[in-house]
C-alpha cells in the first residue's frame, strides 16, 4: 500500500481586485463561461483541470499558474481574437511556453510539452 497522497483533482485559484473585470479576462482567457458561481466572490472552470477566481484586492497581483495546452500557436490565434496579447514563445527541451499577465499582474504561463509528454 502506498503512501502517496491520491490526488483527485487541482485548483489554481487567482486573487482578483476587480471581480468582474476579472471574470471577463478569465473568461475570455478560457474561451468559455465558468462553470459556477459556488459563492458571491468566486467563480470556477471545473473541466478540463481546475481553475477559481476571487476577489480579494489583498492578494491580487501574487498567482502564478500554469495551463498546460495542445498547441500554444492555435491558442495564440485564439486569444489574440478575444482580445488578450500573449507574450513570446520560449523553447526547450521541455516544450513551449508563452506567458501572459493580467490587469492585476498575476501571471499565467501557457505550456505545450514535447510531443508524447502528456497525452
Amino acid at each position: 500500500m502506498s503512501d502517496a497522497m491520491r490526488i483527485k483533482g487541482i485548483y489554481a485559484c487567482i486573487a482578483v481586485s476587480d471581480f468582474e473585470a476579472g471574470v471577463d479576462f478569465y473568461t475570455r482567457l478560457m474561451g468559455r463561461d465558468p462553470d459556477d458561481r459556488p459563492t458571491p466572490n468566486m467563480v470556477q472552470w471545473r473541466r478540463d483541470g481546475g481553475l477559481q477566481i476571487w476577489h480579494d484586492p489583498a492578494h491580487a497581483g501574487h498567482s502564478r499558474s500554469t495551463i498546460v495546452v495542445h498547441a500554444i500557436e492555435a491558442e495564440r490565434q485564439r486569444l489574440e481574437a478575444a482580445g488578450i496579447a500573449l507574450g513570446p514563445d520560449a523553447a526547450g527541451d521541455w516544450g513551449i511556453v508563452a506567458q501572459i499577465a493580467d490587469a492585476d499582474g498575476n501571471q499565467i504561463t501557457l505550456a505545450e510539452p514535447p510531443k508524447g509528454f502528456v497525452d
